[in-house]
């Protein structure tokens, strides 16, 4: 069975040479939906062999969506531009054996990164996240942000992905920052409506559940910091919707 292989891009030259190299060891294609990147990531992705597509953003799952229609097989092992199968989930998808199974959507485990360090506490493993499916009946979904794939039948297996997400706190900070906006934009879309509350409450619960349930606190200063980072995004998550409904007047 063939694969397409299928990135979203925006300045992703540090990451897009290694991620289609891995790509091509499962793939017979590579197509890369690039939203009008301002370094040489479309100039690296040509070199590697891949089809580009340039298109400006869309929001996380419409522009994934998007990409379907370049994709001309139909499993499709769409990963982020900073994320690399792990020899297991190599193994799994060459032996084949999706194809005796009646599953549509696999989801697999993240190995998350921060500076090429292992985060696996405050909850980030086991992480998952559905990268592999059969577009024939599953799709990405439309959210703007964290956006999952749906179809028939849904299994969470247990092979991994390395997500090199940050290269440092400042870039993890930054990004959860702006999945916020996005996030809150998407609520207020969906006709979600909070009180003054929210905010502090999910942001509360969001480091409770981190540092306590989660353990965050056996990591001592990182456990702690990476529990207080997760309760900022709830907390902004909200406290900008509450602005957007402010601003509307609804």
């Amino acid at each position: 069975m063939k694969i397409s292989g299928l990135v979203i891009t925006y300045n992703e030259e540090k990451h897009i040479g290694k991620c289609i190299d891995a790509l091509y060891k499962v793939c017979d294609e590579v197509i890369i939906i690039d939203s009008l990147s301002a370094d040489n990531t479309v100039q690296i992705a040509e070199s590697k062999g891949a089809k580009v597509i340039s298109q400006a953003f869309l929001g996380d799952g419409p522009q994934r969506i998007f990409g379907l229609d370049y994709c001309k097989n139909d499993w499709i092992l769409n990963l982020d531009a900073d994320e690399i199968l792990a020899t297991d989930a190599e193994e799994f998808i060459l032996s084949g054996k999706y194809e005796k199974d009646d599953y549509d959507v696999y989801a697999f485990r993240l190995y998350n990164y921060m500076d090429d360090k292992l985060i696996n506490f405050s909850g980030w493993y086991p992480d998952r996240t559905s990268r592999f499916f059969n577009k024939k009946t599953a799709s990405p979904s439309k959210d703007m942000v964290h956006q999952k794939v749906s179809g028939l039948k849904k299994i969470e297996s247990n092979v991994h992905i390395h997500h090199y997400a940050w290269k440092d706190l400042n870039q993890f900070i930054a990004k959860k920052n702006l999945y916020s906006t996005w996030a809150a934009q998407q609520l207020y879309d969906d006709g979600i409506r909070v009180s003054g509350y929210k905010p502090m409450l999910n942001g509360s619960v969001a480091f409770i559940r981190c540092y306590f349930f989660k353990k965050g606190f056996l990591n001592g200063l990182d456990g702690l910091t990476i529990s207080m980072v997760q309760a900022f995004f709830s907390y902004l998550k909200y406290a900008k919707l509450i602005k957007l409904q402010i601003k509307n007047k609804k």
